[in-house]
């Protein structure tokens, strides 16, 4: 059976669930609310002319996998091939009964509210009759049927708001058939006819592992998933952006562009500033294209050009200099959340580490000894490396794993090594006569600050419309399904709504020593449109000052400042 490809552990994110779950369960929401929230919730989504009345499907072509189209297709056999799926406007709607079930998993990412409303306003719309459950703290919940009926009195406190504390989310993952089995018990019992599952690009492979092995069984429970991430990796030529990557960027752009203005007036600080986005730069690119930072290190560009950590730090240091020869002894420096994996010395070193880290024998050994232990295994050239390594980095590298068997970046303070390492190769060239002036750091990192900020009018349409679009999916019999939204650059009732096979869009990758079936994750393009438009201006933002400072996001007042897109949009579709 393909199942035995995937993961063997099941991570517990909630020590003592058992005793816990019974306070999981989120009750009535009659907390205060904002003059904002009042006034937002009121907010109407605006949804494309497909989606607005009654609706049809436009099937297109038979799909296949984006590689390793022969291992793909034998993994999943029932949910391969299968055509896009494009909604038309019909003349009669669709009154189908069925009760869905919903899951938010993974991390936050603005809008997510949003997708649950647009899948139950549009559920109630095919029949009143429909029932929506959501599963609690994510797929973790749907395992241990943790669960509540979510009413129109409940889902109103939510509209257009921030978070996932409607139902909670969970990193659980859904990859074992005692899961599978555990849930269907629930499934069956609320006679749900399809569960949506809204995630990222592993939450939704763990939704194709699920579609298949449901509809393997011909159980008659369809899976649709929601691309979700604010890291903005999820994204090809059928998915445009992930939601929340609007909202999130804009947040993160708003907080830049204090700190520009404050480092503008104060004169005398270098800040260094590190963003979300473990894989992909997308974060870091699309908000130096909103602030203009005297320097944004693209991970993906550090790779390709064979960067060692020296090099990076070089780049940065003669930055440095420059300004202080005009006078300038302070600017602004964006740095990728997961740049230290793209440093081609590093990636291969992590790549061994996570081979070894892998093998049974390491299971064996205890945390205090792990450090001696990997060390011992590494190649002669790979252990120089890790040598190398401040000792902070290097334990961080050689200990913990996430769920998916990655180094936990986030947990690595770059902002503050790079600032460390700049400041040395400063104090180096002083000494030799070739730098004569002043620096001084401040640190910071921006991940939490924008996971749940009140969506942005595009992600709170993007994401109504990416609720309707499940919601179309189910009632038209389809499985294995991802919602889409695409040609976003116009206005609403322009868009394109549809849905794309989950295993159109899966390759083999090595997680965890194995090789397993997993959604291709898009990084940063260097012939890309955003970049090359970030390339073209980085010389002279790295000298001048010509910092922008963006605002908060706006939810009323002129299209072109409420209604905008990501600067990563406008250039790909230029």
């Amino acid at each position: 059976m393909f199942f035995s490809v995937l993961h063997k552990k099941k991570r517990n994110f909630a020590a003592n669930f058992d005793e816990v779950t019974a306070n999981t369960k989120p009750k009535h929401n009659n907390m205060a609310k904002s003059a904002l929230q009042q006034a937002r919730a009121a907010y109407s989504p605006k949804l494309p002319v497909a989606l607005q009345g009654a609706v049809a499907i436009k099937e297109g072509n038979p799909t296949q996998s984006v590689d390793n189209q022969e291992e793909i297709k034998a993994l999943f056999p029932n949910t391969y091939g299968m055509p896009l799926i494009e909604f038309v406007p019909a003349e009669k709607a669709n009154d189908a009964k069925m009760n869905v079930g919903v899951i938010l998993s993974g991390g936050q990412a603005p809008g997510g509210h949003n997708v649950i409303t647009g899948l139950f306003d549009q559920i109630k719309k095919l029949n009143p009759e429909n029932k929506l459950y959501g599963f609690i703290l994510g797929p973790g919940g749907l395992v241990d049927h943790n669960y509540m009926e979510i009413t129109a009195e409940y889902i109103d406190d939510y509209r257009n708001t921030g978070g996932f504390d409607m139902i909670g989310s969970g990193r659980t993952k859904l990859e074992k058939t005692e899961q599978f089995d555990k849930g269907l018990e629930i499934i069956k019992e609320l006679d749900i006819k399809a569960v949506v599952i809204i995630g990222g690009d592993d939450s939704n492979t763990n939704a194709c592992v699920l579609a298949e092995y449901y509809a393997q069984k011909n159980t008659g429970v369809q899976v649709i998933g929601c691309p979700k991430t604010i890291d903005g990796d999820l994204k090809n030529d059928q998915i445009e952006t992930s939601f929340g990557f609007d909202t999130a960027c804009k947040t993160y752009s708003e907080l830049i562009g204090n700190i520009e203005r404050d480092c503008n007036s104060s004169r005398k600080y270098w800040h260094f500033i590190k963003l979300m986005g473990r894989s992909a730069s997308h974060i870091a690119l699309e908000c130096a294209l909103q602030t203009q930072p005297n320097i944004c290190l693209i991970s993906e560009e550090v790779e390709a050009k064979n960067m060692s950590l020296d090099d990076v730090v070089e780049y940065i240091a003669k930055a440095v200099v420059a300004r202080a020869e005009q006078g300038n002894n302070y600017g602004s420096v964006l740095i990728p959340e997961g740049l230290i994996e793209f440093i081609p010395a590093i990636k291969r070193l992590i790549a061994e580490l996570n081979d070894i880290l892998a093998t049974e024998e390491a299971q064996q050994v205890t945390r205090t000894e792990q450090v001696d232990f990997v060390k011992r295994h590494l190649s002669k050239e790979n252990l120089a490396v890790f040598n190398s390594l401040p000792t902070a980095v290097a334990r961080q590298l050689a200990l913990d794993r996430d769920p998916h068997g990655n180094v936990q970046v986030s947990l690595i303070e770059t902002e503050k090594l790079l600032s460390q390492m700049v400041g040395d190769k400063l104090q180096d060239w002083k000494r030799e006569g070739k730098y004569n002036g002043k620096f001084a750091a401040l640190h910071h990192f921006f991940g939490y600050e924008g996971r749940c900020a009140a969506p942005s009018n595009f992600d709170a349409d993007y994401c109504y419309a990416l609720g309707t679009s499940a919601a179309q999916l189910i009632a038209n019999g389809k499985t294995g399904y991802m919602a889409i939204v695409k040609n976003t650059t116009k206005p609403t009732d322009q868009w394109i709504a549809g849905g794309v096979p989950i295993t159109m869009m899966m390759n083999m990758e090595k997680r965890n020593g194995e090789m397993k079936p997993v959604i291709r994750k898009a990084l940063v393009e260097l012939d890309g449109a955003p970049f090359k438009k970030f390339a073209a201006q980085r010389e002279k933002w790295a000298v001048t000052t010509s910092y922008v400072y963006p605002g908060p996001i706006q939810y009323w007042g002129p299209t072109e400042v409420c209604d905008q897109t990501t600067k990563t949009l406008q250039y790909e579709h230029e």
